[in-house]
């Protein structure tokens, strides 16, 4: 299916080159953007879920199509990731988006602005918990507790650290 996308998506920004709608640097951002994408995917890919022995890439917590990046200025971007819980009532649903944050505030190595959510309708209190998971001071609070940062560090640390 990801083939497929990035096959019909190829094939698209060809033909608006082509139609002279998008110019050779138009197209140039957009594959920068993408491959930033992807260097974010590379990254979060590993991350551990806190309950199962698996990826949130092997449970589909994370794909690909859940990174979004923009350029804020130069050199400098606006990571937007949407995942999706396993189930509806993830009880830990905070606790992944933590992870997510944690994870690529130390891994990035370019500047970055960045904002996480559930993907719409994939829990159910995914309003509170989008608020919770973007805001700083949560963040750094929840980050001093030193149960929550073992459990942080068991799933961002890559296997073989």
């Amino acid at each position: 299916m990801e083939v497929a996308l990035g096959l019909a998506s190829l094939t698209l920004a060809k033909l608006l080159r082509f139609s002279g709608l998008v110019s050779s640097r138009d197209e140039l951002k957009v594959k920068k953007m993408e491959e930033k994408a992807l260097e974010v995917y590379d990254v979060i890919r590993s991350i551990r879920d806190p309950e199962k022995p698996n990826t949130l890439e092997e449970l589909e917590v994370v794909t690909e199509n859940c990174v979004e990046v923009q350029e804020l200025g130069e050199d400098e971007y606006l990571i937007v990731i949407k995942f999706s819980p396993t189930v509806p009532h993830c009880s830990l649903a905070t606790l992944i988006g933590l992870c997510l944050q944690v994870k690529l505030q130390r891994c990035l190595p370019f500047k970055h602005k960045l904002e996480i959510y559930i993907s719409e309708g994939t829990h159910s209190t995914e309003e509170d918990i989008n608020k919770q998971i973007n805001d700083k001071e949560r963040v750094a609070a929840a980050m001093e507790n030193p149960n929550l940062r073992e459990i942080v560090e068991q799933c961002v640390t890559e296997p073989d650290d």
